[in-house]
């Protein structure tokens, strides 16, 4: 029994780790709210456009863009069903893959992503960046990529 409470997290680790899921879940749900309120996109839709955008050609293999946004791949099918519907991307069968199926954002798609981008990129000014000192953010950028690098995650995610 000793064993066991050597290893459980202490109240002070449990209560930064309960602070740091509650405001980052916080953060979430007031840009994605920001998001769909000053653009047509949901949080889903610019997770996706942005992937396609940034991909060769903007077109991935549904299965590569589900391991990219980390999605299960049934999620990501009925997500992009209706996003095909509001004409955001279009499917098609892989020429080398008859299972397999091409995700290419269309010409609406990719301007719906420019014009919602502007307002989501000045939502994560305001409610993230502005709240950090120059500092914080080096010392959150220092957290990321040791959790990622704990977690297994390849790389960070950019660091042009």
């Amino acid at each position: 029994m000793a064993e066991n409470h050597r290893t459980m997290p202490t109240r002070e680790q449990l209560r930064i780790w309960r602070d740091y899921i509650e405001t980052a879940n916080t953060l979430r749900a007031r840009l994605d709210s920001r998001l769909q309120s000053e653009s047509s996109l949901s949080a889903g839709d610019y997770q996706v456009l942005l992937a396609l955008t940034e991909a060769p050609r903007r077109t991935l293999r549904s299965s590569e863009l589900a391991a990219l946004i980390g999605w299960e791949r049934s999620r990501l099918s009925h997500h992009l069903g209706r996003m095909e519907k509001r004409r955001l991307i279009g499917r098609v069968p892989c020429v080398d893959d008859v299972h397999g199926v091409d995700v290419t954002a269309t010409e609406s798609g990719r301007a719906a992503f420019r014009t919602g981008s502007v307002p989501h990129l000045r939502a994560v000014r305001e409610l993230f960046v502005e709240a950090l000192t120059p500092q914080q953010l080096a010392h959150l950028d220092d957290i990321s990529v040791a959790l990622r690098r704990h977690l297994g995650v390849d790389g960070p995610v950019s660091k042009e």
